[in-house]
């Protein structure tokens, strides 16, 4: 009798770095009605257990993404638990600007340099092997429409989500030569909306931006497009 391990695919397993967001459960439902596992990570074990309460195929966990070693810390416990990841969806950021350039404060800069830049650059150095070995290996980054028209007010924010696009198409470069069968890809957007935003501004059109279920069900998709065609693409 063949083991049914030999015959049942193994689920593939994303990872949603900053999954306490409206994109991140978004994300975790589009995900899971496909049919990945997926490992929900917060910086607070409060907000992503809510954040995934009632999610069937989430599972949340705590850790500070800005901090390698915890960063590495999380690797040995989601290996050891669950298996090598498939998919690492960077949603981590948050926006910090206003004012002319000399206005761009430096615990702005700290902030987001942070949450968006030193995050990414720690879950792709830890998981990066992962993706590499895996037959569907998806690195999914969000950034922003203001990386090709920054402004002073916004000088800060863009400067860290272009170092971040760099970032993601150097693992693209890499995944090229280690890895056809993997991609990473650059999703922009003008902003992004949920339910929460409209209620609490119902008179508001929120003219460009993005629904977060509509992010969602394009990272999703990603997993099952070819990865040449999407190796270091900006979409």
């Amino acid at each position: 009798m063949t083991p049914a391990s030999a015959t049942t695919p193994r689920k593939l397993l994303t990872l949603i770095a900053g999954g306490s967001s409206a994109s991140g459960v978004a994300t975790a439902k589009a995900l899971t009605a496909r049919g990945h596992r997926v490992i929900s990570v917060g910086s607070s074990t409060q907000r992503i257990t809510a954040a995934t309460a009632g999610l069937q195929g989430v599972t949340p966990m705590e850790c500070d993404l800005a901090d390698l070693a915890a960063v590495a810390a999380l690797a040995e416990t989601i290996h050891r638990d669950f298996g090598p990841v498939d998919g690492l969806i960077q949603l981590v950021g948050g926006w910090r600007g206003g004012g002319t350039l000399a206005e761009q404060s430096d615990a702005d800069w700290d902030f987001l340099a942070d949450g968006v830049l030193t995050t990414l650059r720690n879950t792709t150095r830890v998981f990066g092997s992962d993706l590499e070995a895996s037959p569907h290996g998806r690195l999914v980054i969000v950034s922003s429409t203001g990386v090709t028209k920054p402004t002073a007010a916004n000088a800060n924010y863009v400067t860290v989500k272009a170092a971040a696009e760099a970032w993601t198409l150097a693992a693209a470069e890499g995944f090229s030569h280690s890895a056809p069968h993997a991609a990473a890809v650059v999703l922009v957007v003008k902003a992004l909306v949920d339910s929460a935003m409209r209620a609490a501004a119902p008179e508001r059109k929120f003219p460009g931006f993005t629904e977060v279920e509509t992010l969602g069900a394009k990272i999703a998709e990603l997993f099952d497009t070819d990865a040449a065609s999407l190796n270091g693409a900006r979409i």
